[in-house]
């Protein structure tokens, strides 16, 4: 007996030990068939990161587990994901392991976890999934490599978990999203005959021709499927599925035959209960409908046989009806009565262009208001024929409480129509919309709007459209937010093309308004940020949400394309009053067009031609404005422009008009951006009064230079030509006159008030006082009403905190040279003299040998030696120096009463 324990326990240990072992024995075996399976079969780049063998996982089974899969796809395709696996695991009898690596090998389980399938089919009907090599040492074109020493499926069970599907057919227009897929079957499937028993739960969102048939709905199907395997026919025995919460069972069978799929199959709804209507919708909106009340009924009943090939579609036939039908949710105090529907989808040819889709006698009524709706779409894969009929009245304020609508919005109104349009699609995409017949009317009253988007409630007292075969006219629109009113007419030209494709509205209006106030129509800006949950696998299932940043922006709507003729007594933006506001304004592209744009402001008037545009992150502008007659104080408080342009303005009263043209970057609320702006202006200042204690510039000027009184300063008419680029203000040179004094400025600044300019003052010498002026009259040999001193300025630093710079030597230079001039055409002996015994005064220096020398120099002027000039002009120059020292460092006069 211990023998044969002993021989029991040897033989544990040996499988124990093979166990252990047979992982490191097999996994670069197992590695490398992989590769060489995926090498012989795909045309493609497949990747892992690993490959695990283990015996204990599902013993007595092996298992090999591939983790982080990839398959890029190569031309035409390449560099596109197929698909990304996060996790691939294989079941296989352990005697598997050992076949030759020759053999293939039968694979009884497989699972997929965390996967992303992209499939796509381009315009030529290339699919990005065709990625099996072709054996091209095959006699049949077309026919697969041998697939000797791959895997081969015996497949009793599969899984695919929490994965994704994309799928999109450019050339069909049709995009499939399974999202949170879910799917197992166990089955056998080494036979020709078999059941499979399959579990499936997803969310579903199916596109059509730019139509969204689901969006995000979930279905989950249970079912029993007798495959015949060797014929490919797969027939439904047991199933039930559902769409979001409607239940739905299926019959019949799908066979695929070659290019050929043969599909019979019939499907409806197991009860009639009216429930099943409100289960359609997605459950999101639908909210709890378990304690929801109904009556009446709700069928879906259909049937889809035929053949789908290249060619032909399978024959339609699905309807769905109920009759006098009612519900209402327990916590809402309204309830939605008399529900009629008599939908039903039919193709009878199997050609897909005969699809069409009827609805009759579809109504509903709400307290006293009764809706009903009639209509017909056919040609649904081709140009679409619609025809539609709409009558009732509907008061907005009771839907939100008769149905639980997840919205931020509170609407309100009375909602009336009568109206009825058919028309092909062709045409409204075409904007033909001469083929469209329309009539009736449709009118709102009382309608209000609330929306945590838009700063103020939108009201509309009145609204009325009225259709004339392709015509929309707008013959009353009364409208008030905030501080704003409007009253419009106008007409739509394609309200059809705006409702039913993507196209822009399009529309021409004259638009009235006592108050338009710019600040009631800017937006809350908004940024997506992600939303934190507690599932697993967040990067599957993050979700985001919108978010206030804090800050509103004034954006053009994309979806417009409208001319608007207006006239505005009275315009508000920011801090700014514009009266008799009138021009027309072109919305289209995101961009506003201004067309003779005026308006009255500042106690002037301002014309304004351009364009303004929101299109890009940075809106931008590009104007020509006309200021005309404008309040230079007025202005200058109300435009950030101005005190860019004109820093100096600050100190002046009156009137200035300008022509300016300028372009550059906006700020969110429309404002310009000072240092984006480039241009140039003329600008004229028609009067002006100075007040230096408003600048700390001219306060300074005024205080340093004791010659001048700014108090008489002539500024009107003044012209001046400004331009500016990269945040300086660049001027060309202008003059004016304080009194006699002429006044010659240069230089630039920039929108940071630093400065850089020249000031040249011509200043007559009658302004520096009585001795400093006769001197100098008797020093040039000019009368004192003519003789005048050049005083360079310099002026630095910032409007605020201004240096001051006095160009001394320049002064001096250009004073000697015009005495030494004026001398050489007035050099008589008794002249001579006398100009040095005022030079010789002037300076405090009655030196007689030096006068002697001068004047035997002036007594024979034909010996008169250079030197003898040097020496003269150095006095004069001296003088110079004396006279223009003692005149800037004397203290500011009030008031010379000599003058």
């Amino acid at each position: 007996m211990k023998k044969v324990f002993k021989i029991i326990g040897i033989t544990l240990l040996v499988i124990i030990v093979l166990l252990i072992a047979a992982p490191f024995l097999f996994s670069s075996q197992i590695e490398n068939f992989v590769k060489k399976t995926i090498n012989n079969n795909v045309n493609a780049k497949v990747e892992f990161a690993d490959i695990d063998l283990s015996l204990f996982r599902s013993f007595p089974q092996a298992t090999v587990v591939l983790s982080d899969v990839s398959v890029i796809n190569n031309a035409p395709f390449e560099g596109d994901t197929l698909a990304d696996v996060k996790e691939v695991t294989l079941q296989m009898s352990i005697k598997e392991l050992f076949k030759g690596s020759e053999e293939p090998k039968r694979i009884d389980q497989f699972k997929v976890n965390d996967a992303y399938i992209n499939i796509l089919v381009d315009s030529l009907g290339r699919a990005n999934y065709d990625i099996a090599k072709i054996d091209t040492t095959a006699t049949t074109t077309g026919t697969p490599a041998d697939t000797t020493g791959g895997f081969s499926l015996d497949l009793q069970h599969y899984e695919i978990n929490n994965s994704r599907l994309h799928y999109k057919d450019v050339g069909a227009k049709m995009a499939l999203k399974l999202e949170e897929l879910n799917h197992q079957g166990t089955g056998d499937f080494s036979l020709d005959q078999t059941e499979l028993d399959t579990d499936t739960e997803a969310i579903v969102s199916f596109e059509f021709d730019s139509i969204n048939y689901l969006n995000k709905n979930k279905v989950d199907l249970d079912a029993v499927i007798q495959m015949d395997l060797e014929n490919m026919k797969y027939t439904f025995l047991e199933n039930e599925a559902h769409i979001n919460q409607l239940p739905l069972t299926f019959n019949g069978f799908v066979q695929v035959d070659g290019d050929d799929t043969n599909i019979d199959l019939t499907f409806k709804t197991p009860s009639s209960d009216f429930k099943n209507f409100l289960a359609v919708i997605p459950e999101v909106y639908a909210k709890n409908i378990e304690n929801v009340e109904t009556k009446g009924d709700f069928v879906v009943d259909g049937m889809i046989k035929g053949t789908a090939n290249d060619k032909y579609i399978p024959k339609l036939d699905i309807k769905v009806t109920s009759n006098n039908a009612s519900f209402k949710y327990p916590d809402l105090p309204k309830s939605v009565q008399d529900i009629n529907l008599d939908l039903r989808v039919l193709n009878e040819t199997g050609i897909v262009e005969d699809t069409y889709l009827t609805f009759k006698n579809v109504k509903f009524r709400i307290d006293q208001d009764r809706f009903a709706a009639n209509g017909s779409v056919k040609n649904l894969m081709g140009n679409m024929l619609v025809a539609l009929n709409l009558d009732g009245t509907l008061n907005l304020a009771n839907l939100d409480k008769a149905y639980p609508l997840d919205m931020d919005l509170d609407l309100n109104g009375i909602l009336t129509v009568d109206a009825s349009t058919s028309f092909d699609m062709n045409s409204i995409e075409k904007e033909q919309y001469q083929n469209v017949k329309s009539s009736g009317t449709a009118g709102i009253k009382n309608f209000s709007y609330k929306s945590p988007e838009i700063p103020n409630e939108i009201k509309v007292s009145s609204a009325k459209v009225n259709l004339s075969q392709g015509n929309v006219t707008v013959p009353e629109l009364d409208l008030t937010t905030g501080q704003t009113d409007l009253q419009a007419t106008g007409t739509i030209q394609n309200l059809m093309g705006f409702l039913f494709t993507d196209q822009e509205l399009k529309g021409i209006f004259n638009v009235k308004s006592n108050t338009f106030a710019v600040n009631d129509f800017m937006v809350a800006q908004t940024e997506e940020k992600p939303v934190t949950t507690s599932e697993e696998n967040t990067s599957e299932t993050s979700k985001t949400e919108k978010v206030a940043t804090g800050e509103e922006a004034i954006k053009i709507p994309s979806f417009l394309d409208v001319v608007l003729t207006f006239n505005a007594n009275k315009v508000l933006y920011d801090n700014l009053k514009l009266t008799n506001a009138k021009g027309k304004l072109i919305i289209r592209d995101e961009t506003a067009t201004l067309e003779n744009i005026t308006t009255d402001i500042f106690n002037g008037n301002i014309a304004l031609n351009g364009h303004v545009s929101t299109k890009t992150a940075t809106p931008t502008f590009d104007m020509s404005l006309d200021l005309n007659a404008i309040s230079i104080a007025e202005s200058f408080n109300g435009l950030e422009l101005m005190q860019g342009l004109a820093p100096i303005a600050n100190a002046l009263q009156g009137k200035i008009q300008t022509n300016l043209n300028l372009k550059g970057n906006l700020n969110n609320d429309l404002t310009p951006i000072l240092t984006s702006l480039a241009g140039d202006a003329l600008a004229q200042i028609l009067t002006a009064d100075v007040n230096p204690e408003k600048m700390p510039l001219l306060a300074k000027l005024d205080s340093q230079l004791n010659f001048i009184d700014l108090d008489k300063v002539d500024l009107n008419n003044l012209k001046t030509k400004l331009s500016f680029k990269d945040g300086a203000v660049n001027i060309q040179p202008f003059d004016f006159k304080i009194k006699d004094v002429l006044v010659q400025v240069s230089g630039s600044h920039g929108f940071d008030m630093n400065m850089n300019y020249k000031l040249n003052l011509d200043v007559p010498a009658k302004y520096l006082g009585n001795q400093i002026g006769n001197t100098l009259s008797q020093l040039s040999g000019s009368s004192l009403q003519n003789t005048k001193v050049e005083i360079p300025v310099g002026l630095s630093g910032t409007f605020q905190s201004p240096q001051i710079n006095l160009n001394m030597q320049q002064a001096i230079s250009s004073l000697t040279q015009k005495i030494v001039e004026e001398q050489k055409n007035n050099l008589k002996e008794k002249g001579t003299n006398a100009l040095n015994d005022l030079i010789n005064k002037q300076l405090g220096k009655n030196n007689q040998n030096q006068q002697s020398t001068d004047s035997t120099a002036t007594k024979t002027p034909q010996t008169k030696t250079d030197s003898t000039k040097t020496t003269q002009e150095k006095k004069i120059e001296d003088a110079a120096k004396s006279i223009l020292g003692g005149l800037l460092n004397k203290n500011k006069k009030k008031k010379d009463t000599a003058q």
